[in-house]
């Protein structure tokens, strides 16, 4: 692939989705060819089930199922969109790749992470982030911090976000190749400023 992929991860209210908006900005500004997609999304299918997972109503989904929606949405845009624009030379920002699964469903429902990363494979045809950036924040302070109205996943319990932020921290721990930690405990623009760091590092500006 010529184009670089760049994930963004975190738990609930950690800025993650404003990163992302300030990094797309940095990279055109700097001329890169960019392209911003979200998880689940993206696409006009994708969009479709993440309507799906998202709504409220759903309260009968199982585990399973959820699990295997997420891989749905993720297979369609990854053939759509984003192996295209990485072998067109961009760079790619995606808000949530397959470790959301693996916090989300693998950690946070207790699905086996082993099935999540093989059937994952599967969905992405084997393509991995060149740089994951994983917001941290403590989780009561996050789920504080969105104050919207809240769609089915983050409606469920404080001890179900408390595992999700586990499983970030334990992926860090795993791959500290790929994937950077940032705490979120300064402004935005300080953080910014370290998102901006990892970049420039990764994509040689």
């Amino acid at each position: 692939m010529k184009g670089k992929f760049i994930t963004f991860e975190g738990s609930e209210g950690s800025g993650k989705s404003t990163q992302i908006e300030l990094t797309c900005r940095y990279l055109k500004s700097k001329k890169q060819k960019v392209l911003f997609v979200r998880e689940p999304g993206g696409v006009k299918i994708s969009e479709k089930i993440r309507n799906i997972l998202l709504d409220v109503k759903n309260t009968d989904m199982g585990d399973e199922c959820e699990t295997l929606l997420y891989m749905a949405a993720r297979a369609q845009l990854v053939k759509e969109v984003v192996i295209p624009a990485l072998q067109a030379g961009k760079t790619v920002l995606c808000d949530r790749f397959l470790d959301s699964t693996i916090a989300y469903q693998g950690y946070g429902n207790g699905v086996d992470i082993g099935m999540i990363k093989n059937i994952g494979k599967f969905a992405t045809q084997s393509i991995k982030p060149d740089l994951t950036i994983i917001f941290d924040i403590e989780t009561e302070k996050g789920l504080s911090r969105t104050n919207r109205v809240k769609d089915r996943i983050e409606q469920r319990t404080l001890s179900y976000h408390q595992k999700v932020r586990k499983g970030y921290l334990e992926l860090a721990k795993k791959e500290p190749k790929r994937i950077r930690l940032i705490t979120v405990n300064k402004s935005i623009e300080e953080i910014q400023a370290i998102v901006k760091q990892h970049i420039d590092k990764l994509l040689k500006i």
